[in-house]
Formats: structure tokens, C-alpha cells, sequence
């Protein structure tokens, strides 16, 4: 078992060029993949970096974890300043071996250590973690590539926080999966400066009034008075979200407000627009995690 970020040899590394041609490479990767998420502005910007930290660039792949970890380690420091992402790797059992500063505090932790090899099933709650790490399994048994996933997260603070994840398996450089790499970015405010914003915050206003029934993209390209590919386009940059998360999102913070009441889950899933229960709990374990009854017993109600 190894982990990166504790030893002291991770802190007195031998200066890059006198390291072996692999950590030069790996070490490499690891920049662009920083200079990447440090800019990151859109999906195609994310989806680039995690191409390059999990398969390589120009045919240059770590061949173990410990490589990879080794070089991603060196910008630990980088990472660490990174306040609005919870960026991580973890091993083939689905265990954390690095991890930034962000995750670490997100974890109800002061320090990385206590972190290190363990999965989200045994650091989040019981009701929550195992949820993370089936998701974990599926990456790095299957080669899942999860992309733009809108997830509502509870930190230690047990208050919810809405995130953009992103998993991807790690390739060495015989083609077999030797980890996964994951961030978790905040979902940002939106950008009022963008010439489309009044149309787009009046489209915001309709899902929000309107998300106890179905909402179709028709009726919201005519409230914009654009078409369905400029909505898609303008609710990226101004939301973050696609039009349909815009949705989702609405009817998922309406539940977690209603599952902090006696309410039925029946009745919860009907008024946040699901007609069937089953679809209700679906979509709020694909978004959470586990299901509303779940969540109702971890938030203690």
C-alpha cells in the first residue's frame, strides 16, 4: 500500500531533471492537467484533462499507480489552492491515495493522513458513502467514464453543496485500468454579464415555477425566443448546467427541503414533478448518491 502527500520524500523531491524519464513524464501530464483545471471555464476544457491525466498524451502513460501518484503528488500544493474542487485519486480497491485540500476539509478532516487509504464507504456517513463507493467500482471495473454528473453532496458540515463530478479510469501503458482519477467541482453562480442572461433568468424563473409538472425544451426555447442548440449553449455559460439539470436541480433542492419534513416520499416525489416514485428515487440516488429514505435517515429526520 503506498500514499502520496505524507512522506517527506514528497517534499524533498530530487529536482525534475534528475529524476527517471517516467516521473519527467508523468510529472509533465500533471501540469497540463493543473493548468487545465485552474482555467477551467466549460465540459470540453474538463473533459481534455481528464484525458490527459488518464490515458497520457503523445503515447506517455505511467505504468503503475505509484508513478502516477508520484507525479500528481509533486502539485499537491497546486491543488490544494484550488478552493471550489475536490480533486482525488484513488487505487483499484477504491481506496483514496491522494487527495487535495478541498476534499480533505469537505471530509470533516484537519489533516490528509487519516484520509488516506480508505474509501468514501468508510469515511462519509454510513447512510452516504457506500453509494460513492459503488460508483468507484463501477469506474474501475467496467472502464465507466462519468462526465458532468450534477451531484448534491453533503459535507461535514452535513449542509448540501452542489457539484459537477468527473471520474475517469486510469490506463497504464498496456491498456489496464490501475486506478481513477476524480474531481468534484462547485457548481458556480451564474454569469450575469453574458448578453443572454435576462432571457436565460427568465427561462430560470419558469423551471422554478413550474418544475412540480413536466417542463418540456420547447416551452423554453419560445420563453428565450432562441432555438434548442442556442439554449443548450447559453445555459452552459450562464448556468453551468444544461437545461434539463436546470430542472433536475430545482426539483432535487424542493426535496431536500421537503425530506426535512414527516412528509411521505410518495408525496415528496409528486410534488417535485415525478408522477412515479420510482423514477423520483432513480434520479435522486444517480444525483445523491442514495435514495430519498436514505437521505432522510443521514440528515437525521
Amino acid at each position: 500500500m503506498f500514499y502520496a502527500g505524507i512522506d517527506d520524500e514528497f517534499s524533498t523531491m530530487a529536482p525534475m531533471n534528475a529524476r527517471p524519464r517516467q516521473g519527467r513524464d508523468v510529472a509533465a501530464i500533471c501540469w497540463r492537467v493543473t493548468f487545465a483545471v485552474v482555467q477551467l471555464e466549460g465540459k470540453s476544457l474538463m473533459q481534455s484533462a481528464f484525458s490527459i491525466l488518464c490515458q497520457g498524451t503523445d503515447g506517455l502513460r505511467a505504468q503503475t499507480l505509484e508513478e502516477m501518484v508520484a507525479g500528481a503528488a509533486q502539485l499537491l500544493p497546486i491543488f490544494d489552492v484550488i478552493p471550489n474542487a475536490a480533486i482525488f485519486i484513488k487505487d483499484l480497491q477504491a481506496r483514496y491515495v491522494l487527495a487535495n485540500r478541498t476534499l480533505v476539509q469537505r471530509c470533516g478532516l484537519k489533516d490528509l493522513r487519516p484520509l488516506l487509504g480508505k474509501t468514501s464507504a468508510q469515511v462519509f456517513p454510513a447512510q452516504l458513502g457506500p453509494g460513492y463507493t459503488e460508483q468507484d467500482r463501477k469506474v474501475l471495473e467496467e472502464g465507466f467514464v462519468l462526465e458532468d454528473q450534477l451531484e448534491l453532496h453533503l459535507y461535514g458540515s452535513r449542509e448540501p453543496g452542489w457539484c459537477l463530478t468527473h471520474k475517469r479510469p486510469i490506463y497504464n501503458r498496456d491498456g489496464t485500468i490501475i486506478g481513477l482519477v476524480g474531481i468534484s467541482v462547485d457548481l458556480q453562480s451564474a454569469s450575469e454579464t453574458h448578453p443572454a442572461f435576462e432571457r436565460l433568468a427568465a427561462v430560470d424563473e419558469y423551471i422554478r415555477g413550474n418544475f412540480n409538472r413536466r417542463v418540456t425544451l420547447g416551452e423554453l426555447t419560445r420563453i428565450a425566443g432562441i432555438s434548442v442548440a442556442q439554449l443548450e449553449r447559453y445555459c452552459k455559460r450562464v448556468f453551468h448546467l444544461t437545461p434539463r439539470q436546470m430542472i433536475q436541480k430545482v426539483r432535487l433542492e424542493h426535496a431536500h427541503r421537503l425530506l426535512h419534513s414527516d412528509l411521505p416520499i410518495t408525496e415528496v416525489a409528486l410534488q417535485c414533478g415525478y408522477t412515479d416514485h420510482s423514477a423520483f428515487t432513480r434520479q435522486f440516488k444517480a444525483s445523491t448518491g442514495f435514495t430519498p429514505r436514505e437521505y432522510r435517515q443521514a440528515t437525521g429526520h
